[in-house]
């Protein structure tokens, strides 16, 4: 199965919408599911993966290269800066592939600068069935609508969100959701302030449900970076 088209269908119609990543109450947070098969983090030179390992796990599991990257990167960096957390890059991948398809959701891809074109930006959150209602927190800056806020970039950050943890993850000088390097680091720092131990499955379960408070969505994400893990 082609891995990139995974779930796209289901895409078109929640993903955008439902899975923007909102920082919720715990005590809302749905039962734990089993965490995904752990990926090794990629052979590397100082932080950046080793380009074989990238070529070839991109084949194995149709994620494009540009994408797969900036997982391995975001992986290899958070390891660098919180190793307890034990976030693994199919972690990240998996994720990316339920809000954005890698960020070609909708005719987008991603550039030679890591940023996806067209914009990513989902609907409305207006509160319409199925949608949490988010009044604009951003002056329609990051999302061009200045009534709701709407779930951006490859990662689905909402404008608020973003604006307490995004980042430059590329060292562009901009922390721009729509970056892929600067959406996956984000991610990455999110998830490990989520969930503690992601190489556990209490830790992964609240960090991913934290992200998502839907038992469907983790148990998606966590079949789609167990098949990421088992293409190696």
């Amino acid at each position: 199965m082609n891995l990139s088209r995974y779930g796209l269908a289901a895409l078109a119609v929640a993903a955008i919408a439902l899975a923007a990543i909102v920082v919720v109450n715990r005590e809302t947070i749905p039962p734990p599911v089993d965490r995904p098969a752990p990926a090794a983090l990629p052979p590397a030179t100082d932080g950046q993966p080793d380009a074989a390992w990238v070529s070839a796990t991109s084949r194995s599991t149709a994620i494009g290269r540009r994408a797969l990257g900036a997982y391995a990167r975001a992986a290899l960096r958070v390891d660098e800066e919180n190793p307890e957390c034990r976030l693994a890059w199919n972690t990240l991948a998996a994720i990316a592939n339920a809000e954005s398809n890698h960020g070609m959701f909708g005719g987008a891809s991603i550039d030679g600068d890591g940023v996806a074109r067209p914009s990513i930006i989902g609907v409305p959150l207006d509160g319409s069935t199925g949608l949490l209602a988010i009044r604009d927190t951003d002056g329609g800056e990051l999302d061009d609508d200045k009534t709701w806020d709407r779930a951006v970039g490859p990662f689905q950050f909402i404008p608020s969100t973003w604006k307490r943890w995004g980042i430059d993850g590329d060292g562009d000088g901009a922390k721009n959701p729509q970056d892929i390097e600067d959406a996956a680091l984000a991610a990455g720092r999110y998830l490990c302030e989520s969930g503690g131990d992601l190489g556990e499955s209490r830790g992964w379960s609240a960090a991913v449900l934290t992200y998502n408070r839907s038992v469907a969505y983790a148990t998606k994400v966590a079949r789609t970076a167990t098949t990421y893990a088992d293409a190696i």
